[in-house]
């Protein structure tokens, strides 16, 4: 996959297709637009590009700022699409399923969907017009981008969420919106990728997710589902349960720890040693679920949350235990800063497939 060009690429829904682009390894290039729309730098994204994903979108002001900004992008887009000479073979829209319920918003969806349609038959693109559900994952805005992330900040801040409307919601996890949106999922997948919960059955699982977490357990993450809200639940807990301490139990025959209690799903268990003053990783998981524990040694690991310069460090040692869960869309790395071999224990959620590894390579360091 060569260059994708994409708008609102510094949105909740833009950094987890910014991370999809990485996996795939494509060129992600972002635009702006509304006021900070630079043509002559739209220009030379779009040409050339295989695909342009639209995400940047108004859903929040007067019914007029919702109706004219999201007409102003789309128009802007359909400019730079016309005066290029090589436009994308692609253009996605990230639109809602809100566009068939004649509200304002809907409304303006759809007549942002229709200025890309046309301006798609000008140029010879094809046009997705992707009408997703409600989307949450990891680092949604609380109080905005879904009931999801409110629920998760709450619950993880020591709150306490409340349900003011029960009723039954279509949830996508982000990750798969952005699979869509970039072409490494059709369409059609959404149906099976989605999942009916009411918003009172939704505070209920975050609940139990939440409760069983806090003990430094793995909940029950059987289904697809389940686990996405765990990882979404944790992205709201980072720093705060990193690390989590465990209890070593010491005698004449030596030490023993318990490493980790899940409750339920298919898992897999291994262990490295790794020489003095030599670092392992520098990667990151979109949905995998990834425990590191320092069995003997001493080790300094390093996590950045990808796209930004936020980092998290800290020392392990063998001798006072601790679990270190990394959150995905975090790249890591774990260092031997020690004079001796350094022993670490990893498990992880899903068995390993070389086909499908989701491990993405990217340093640390920038």
């Amino acid at each position: 996959m060569g260059k994708i060009a994409l708008t609102g690429g510094d949105g909740f829904l833009g950094w987890h297709t910014q991370l999809a682009l990485r996996e795939v390894g494509a060129e992600g290039v972002d635009i702006g637009v509304g006021d900070f729309f630079d043509e002559a730098h739209a220009r030379q994204a779009v040409d050339g590009a295989e695909r342009l994903v639209h995400l940047a979108g108004v859903n929040r002001g007067s019914d007029e700022e919702v109706a004219e900004g999201n007409a102003r992008f789309a128009e802007q887009i359909a400019s730079v699409l016309r005066s290029v000479s090589n436009p994308p073979k692609t253009v996605a829209f990230s639109n809602s399923i809100q566009a068939q319920l004649g509200n304002v918003y809907g409304d303006a969806k759809l007549r942002a969907a229709e200025i890309l349609q046309s301006v798609c038959d000008e140029v010879g693109a094809q046009f997705i017009d992707v009408r997703f559900p409600n989307l949450f994952g990891e680092h949604g805005r609380p109080f905005y981008n879904s009931v999801t992330a409110t629920f998760c900040h709450l619950l993880a801040t020591g709150g306490s969420p409340t349900v003011a409307e029960d009723r039954e919601l279509t949830l996508l996890h982000a990750a798969d919106a952005a699979d869509v949106l970039v072409g490494i999922l059709p369409v059609e997948s959404m149906g099976s990728k989605s999942r009916v919960e009411s918003v009172s059955g939704l505070l209920a699982r975050l609940t139990s997710i939440a409760d069983v977490y806090r003990g430094g357990e793995i909940p029950d993450i059987t289904t697809d589902f389940d686990r996405d809200l765990f990882n979404t639940y944790r992205s709201y807990t980072v720093p705060g349960s990193i690390p989590i301490p465990l209890v070593r139990h010491a005698d004449a025959r030596g030490s023993f720890f318990e490493i980790l209690r899940a409750r339920g799903g298919s898992s897999q268990a291994s262990f490295s040693t790794t020489e003095p003053g030599v670092t392992r990783g520098d990667h990151f998981h979109r949905r995998k679920v990834e425990r590191f524990v320092v069995l003997a040694g001493e080790a300094h690991m390093r996590l950045r949350k990808v796209l930004t310069s936020e980092v998290l460090d800290l020392e392990a040692l063998g001798q006072t235990p601790v679990a270190v869960d990394m959150p995905t869309g975090w790249t890591h790395n774990i260092t031997n800063t020690g004079s001796e071999v350094l022993y670490t224990a990893f498990w992880t959620d899903d068995l390993y497939d070389p086909d499908r590894p989701d491990t993405v390579m990217e340093k640390v360091d920038l």
